[in-house]
């Protein structure tokens, strides 16, 4: 029996996943990065996800809101940025600013998390999902600042975390090993497309029936497979400038060591005529101390002629 193929996450959030009846499929991904059950309202529109003609699908934003009026930002990035940690910062930064009215008080700014699914070696680090959050410590006793009962109450949080965004990362480019574990059967179908029959993560059954390549229409079937071309293509441009950017520095480095070992031997040659000239003075009878100031050598070096 032929492999059931599905549709790759990246374009099902361009196109498939942004039909209401597929949000079950996002929840999921954010249920089981949370920890909590989470139920997507709706899908929103910001500068920082609109569609532009000239991106060549290397990067997708999804923005959607949950029923306390949350805001996550989910994001694909399949080519290198060595900035990308900034743009981070700055999608939630224009999210606050955004989703808040002219006038309105500093308690009005909602929540945002950003949820970034990277296929390149971001940063340095052995793991392959990461959580941040804003926390204050004191930088005497290392004490968590914390909020106080009336903020608690007033702002519906237990913690000052919780009212900043947070951000996580999901580096699934190098995993490929199905699990048990919701979160590891995320990261797996994320990198390879597959969803297994026995997948129990939350989201995953609904993607299994939403992603399938049968249901796609001949249109978007020439969609997809442009858009496959297309990560092939960024794959190879990647590979290709990696190894040229290997390549010129090996050539830098034979160039360097050429260029050390002539310097070196400058330096050799200088050595060398230093320690005749200092033979021949002392056969003058000229006294070591005499001669080190002459030549720049060392006295002990001198005296072992």
């Amino acid at each position: 029996m032929e492999k059931e193929q599905f549709v790759r996450f990246d374009w099902a959030m361009k196109k498939l996943l942004r039909n209401k009846a597929n949000y079950g499929v996002l929840a999921g991904l954010v249920t089981t990065l949370l920890g909590q059950k989470i139920t997507i309202k709706k899908l929103l529109e910001s500068e920082s996800n609109q569609e532009d003609a000239s991106d060549k699908q290397n990067r997708v934003d999804l923005l959607a809101e949950g029923e306390r009026g949350e805001l996550y930002l989910i994001e694909i990035q399949n080519e290198t940025e060595f900035a990308y940690f900034q743009r981070m910062l700055f999608g939630t930064s224009k999210l606050v600013t955004e989703y808040i009215n002219r006038g309105q008080g500093y308690e009005n700014i909602r929540k945002v998390y950003s949820i970034n699914i990277v296929y390149f070696n971001l940063g340095n680090g052995t793991d392959f999902v990461y959580h941040g959050k804003t926390e204050f410590r004191g930088i005497h006793n290392g004490e968590v600042l914390s909020l106080s009962p009336f903020q608690q109450q007033k702002f519906k949080a237990d913690a000052v975390s919780d009212l900043y965004p947070e951000y996580f990362i999901l580096k699934v480019n190098d995993f490929n090993r199905w699990s048990k574990v919701p979160l590891e059967q995320w990261i797996y179908s994320l990198n390879t497309g597959d969803i297994p029959e026995d997948a129990d993560a939350p989201g995953l059954q609904e993607a299994r029936e939403a992603l399938r390549i049968t249901r796609m229409s001949k249109a978007e079937l020439q969609s997809y497979y442009r858009h496959l071309d297309n990560v092939v293509i960024l794959k190879d441009n990647i590979a290709t400038a990696r190894i040229e950017g290997r390549e010129e520095g090996r050539a830098e480095g034979r160039e360097e060591g050429i260029e050390e070992g002539r310097e070196e031997g400058r330096e050799e040659g200088r050595e060398e005529e230093k320690l005749t000239i200092a033979r021949s003075l002392k056969q003058m009878g000229m006294v070591n101390a005499d001669i080190a100031k002459a030549t720049g050598l060392e006295p002990e070096r001198i005296a072992a002629l």
